[in-house]
């Protein structure tokens, strides 16, 4: 293995696509850290050393901006807007028919939709940095617990300095996320994303140690290899459905005649289906924080979401979310998975699956194949998802517990990712991979 890094690093180019990488997430890193203006930093320090922010409403979203949100620094959005924005347009392809003919146009038509993402992504920075800046100057950024102020002169020219401050750095992350796939090595927003959330396993671990002792601890450690080991072994799974491509007479040659498969994996919608479960989960407690008075008596209805929809501790919180996330699964698998576009493809190119009819008929398997392999994934995505909300009961860990959840589907897909392309590209230059 360590031979393999030196051969990596011997390569020129893959080198300088290695450091160029490394150079970007080390200043994404630093930008957590670098408080935003008009924020008191040693008043930040004091709320989130209290430790009232485990369990709160926008936990979610600082585990994805590296814990730079409760940090309110010039990264406090994070790369949250982006995701939101690609979800959002990749939806709009279902429902406007523009954006899907964009997307079949190929490249050109990839990145029109790529600048309506860009855009969109602006869009929903400002209204978070809104909202982000409006919690922080009541206080409810830090579940209210906390007497210090966090903006001390909240005049209007520092609230517009603060919104304009965050709404840049979402663009800049943005910006550094497109340059490292363009320059470096893997996606460039997955490796962010994946930079965000392993920054936090130090301290999650080290919370747990110190406050469960080595027992408990190592317990996790061990929980920890079999639930990577698990999604190492269900991201990698796929159904193989082989397609053979008649011979056909081209001028004077002979094409065709090849044997291929369409691979279909167990987990086709990646961690989407969590993500979006976890934002649905999220707003009613929104709508609860908005409507529950300063003082007396909260309506019923804020305190049944208080006791049922905000605490993942609770039964009735975990059934909901496992059943969303199937609901998701199957949702998104069935938009970014079309099985007539595929058949009329496969029917146009001479291809045709062995024992099927072209046509209607594969289409027809394709989703027979495509329903049945998709629970198995669906519930696999549940059961992970609800690793850290039993690891809240059992151990009384929080809900960022390191080894499950979104954060661990998202580090291993990226890693292998990441370690498949360095391994392609080893290959085209020494003939050996990563691995041997």
């Amino acid at each position: 293995m360590l031979s393999a890094i030196g051969r990596a690093f011997r390569t020129p180019d893959l080198r300088r696509k290695l450091l160029f990488t490394l150079g970007i997430i080390t200043i994404f890193r630093m930008g957590a850290f670098i408080p935003a203006p008009g924020v008191d930093y040693g008043n930040v320090q004091q709320c989130l050393a209290l430790g009232t922010t485990s369990g709160g409403l926008y936990e979610f979203v600082n585990l994805f901006s590296g814990g730079a949100l409760l940090q309110v620094s010039i990264f406090a959005l994070g790369i949250m807007p982006y995701i939101t924005a690609s979800i959002i347009v990749q939806l709009l392809r279902v429902v406007i028919p523009h954006f899907q003919a964009l997307h079949d146009e190929g490249a050109q038509g990839q990145s029109k939709l790529t600048q309506y993402t860009r855009y969109l992504t602006i869009a929903l920075g400002l209204l978070n940095a809104t909202t982000v800046v409006s919690l922080a100057r009541t206080g409810a950024l830090f579940n209210n617990a906390c007497s210090v102020p966090i903006i001390p002169d909240d005049n209007i020219i520092t609230i517009l300095l603060l919104i304009i401050t965050l709404t840049a750095g979402t663009g800049l992350i943005m910006w550094m996320g497109e340059l490292v796939t363009e320059k470096g090595v893997g996606n460039g927003m997955s490796l962010l994303i994946f930079t965000s959330i392993a920054a936090g396993f130090p301290s999650s671990l080290g919370a747990i140690l110190s406050a469960q002792g080595w027992t408990v601890f190592l317990a996790v450690l061990g929980i920890g290899i079999l639930v990577v080991a698990l999604v190492i072994f269900v991201e990698q799974s796929q159904r193989r459905i082989p397609v053979q491509y008649a011979k056909r007479m081209v001028g004077r040659r002979t094409v065709g005649g090849t044997n291929t498969y369409i691979p279909i994996k167990v987990n086709m919608a990646g961690v989407i289906p969590v993500i979006f479960a976890s934002s649905m989960l999220y707003l009613p407690s929104l709508v609860a924080q908005f409507n529950t008075p300063s003082t007396g008596t909260p309506p019923e209805w804020v305190v049944w979401i208080n006791n049922y929809l905000t605490s993942g501790d609770h039964p009735f919180y975990m059934a909901l979310y496992f059943l969303m996330i199937v609901f998701f699964t199957y949702f998104y698998v069935s938009i970014t998975f079309n099985p007539e576009e595929v058949s009329e493809n496969m029917k146009k190119y001479g291809g045709f699956i062995p024992g099927i009819r072209a046509g209607r008929p594969t289409a027809e398997y394709l989703n027979y194949v495509l329903q049945r392999i998709t629970l198995p994934g669906a519930l696999y995505l549940g059961f992970v998802a609800l690793i850290p909300l039993i690891a809240l009961v059992l151990v009384g860990a929080n809900a960022n517990f390191p080894f499950g959840g979104t954060s661990i589907l998202i580090m291993v897909g990226v890693g292998l990712e990441t370690v498949k392309q360095i391994d392609a590209q080893l290959q085209q230059r020494h003939y050996e991979g990563l691995l041997r």
